[in-house]
């Protein structure tokens, strides 16, 4: 099994076929425009504008499962993300990333890669991992996606490289994703 085994919804309505993307090295994110990591959108648009030629499709999903910080309409969020963000990567319908109604696609990724934590030499690790701990035990325990901005890096055979939590900035990610284009 493989990424390109699933398929997902456009924020538009249109369903797509991750094999679309096959061959491209793809940087997959739950999203929230209304986060405090919405800052991340900046770092994202200018990882895909930079490697976009090479191969690199950053693909969003929007989810309002982590304080509520995706509240729109599909069509709300595309267009606050355009016009605050500057975001020309593809966006896809909200979904779920974790909790009984996970979308297949983020049951996969996280299965594939675990997590192993927040980076605890950064302050904003630390902040993040007593943020869970003390606040959302239930998120902090287990694989699931732990808060908005989670990314997993796909490799051009479509198998999940790695996994990178919300407190890794995408400009972090640059060699990294060199490496596989």
């Amino acid at each position: 099994m493989s990424i390109y085994d699933f398929q997902v919804t456009s924020i538009n309505g249109k369903s797509v076929e991750l094999s679309a993307y096959r061959g491209k090295v793809l940087l997959i994110v739950n999203t929230a425009s209304r986060c405090s990591y919405s800052r991340q959108f900046a770092g994202l648009q200018k990882l895909y504008e930079s490697h976009h030629e090479q191969g690199l499709e950053i693909l969003g999903f929007p989810c309002n499962q982590f304080n509520g910080k995706e509240p729109g309409s599909n069509s709300e969020v595309q267009e606050y993300c355009e016009s605050n963000f500057g975001v020309a990567f593809p966006l896809f319908e909200k979904i779920e990333v974790r909790g009984p109604s996970v979308h297949p696609l983020f049951q996969y990724l996280t299965k594939q890669a675990p997590f192993e934590g927040f980076d605890s030499r950064t302050q904003d690790g630390l902040k993040m991992q007593d943020f869970l701990q003390e606040k959302y035990p239930e998120i902090y325990a287990g694989n699931g996606v732990k808060w908005n901005f989670s990314k997993f890096l796909i490799d051009r055979d479509g198998h999940v490289y790695a996994r990178y939590e919300t407190t890794t900035e995408p400009f972090e990610l640059q060699s990294v994703i060199q490496s596989l284009l």
